[in-house]
């Protein structure tokens, strides 16, 4: 009888996979896995909100690509948010000093293969970030933006459609919809 052994990796090892990497790397608790690539409506959604955070925000925080790594100390997970917002001096891992551990928001466009993944699990080490204040959902399949946000109560979650704007209490701004998704056209 043969048992499957579960490979675990030093976050070192996490490190040199993604310098010689030709795709994105998610690390979490020793398990490296490859981010799924996106689609010309996935990239344009991703760069509208950049461009409309970054218009709302300009000068009070930095809003950043998917380029950016996010770490949750709490969970051990290394990620790249489609957007990601810092609010104040970026705080840096003591592991990795090229990921922020201080992200006020992130942004994860959705995509058909980890939709699911997104909205759960990863959603759930997200919640574990002392400095989060919000998650936005940009659906890849109609124009819908879900909210999840923190306020003394805890997590809460709401869904805003086109012609809808989202307020972001704790970043001072709202997002409108409609203008989010202009001239996109999406994957169906």
């Amino acid at each position: 009888m043969t048992t499957a052994r579960r490979l675990h990796h030093s976050y070192h090892d996490y490190l040199a996979a993604l310098e010689v990497s030709g795709v994105k790397l998610e690390y979490c608790d020793g398990e490296i896995y490859a981010m799924a690539g996106g689609t010309p409506a996935h990239a344009d959604l991703a760069a509208s909100v950049i461009r409309l955070l970054g218009n709302a925000l300009l000068g009070r925080c930095r809003v950043s690509s998917s380029d950016l790594k996010v770490r949750i100390e709490a969970t051990d997970l290394t990620t790249f948010p489609d957007a990601t917002v810092v609010c104040g001096e970026r705080e840096t891992s003591s592991v990795d000093r090229n990921a922020v551990t201080n992200p006020t928001l992130v942004v994860e466009v959705t995509s058909a293969p980890t939709e699911d993944y997104d909205r759960g699990e990863k959603l759930h080490h997200y919640e574990q970030c002392p400095s989060l204040r919000a998650v936005l959902f940009v659906s890849h399949r109609r124009q819908q933006v879900t909210a999840v946000v923190r306020d003394a109560e805890g997590w809460s979650e709401s869904e805003h459609r086109a012609g809808e704007r989202v307020a972001l209490q704790a970043l001072g701004c709202t997002l409108d919809v409609s203008e989010l998704y202009a001239g996109i056209q999406l994957d169906g």
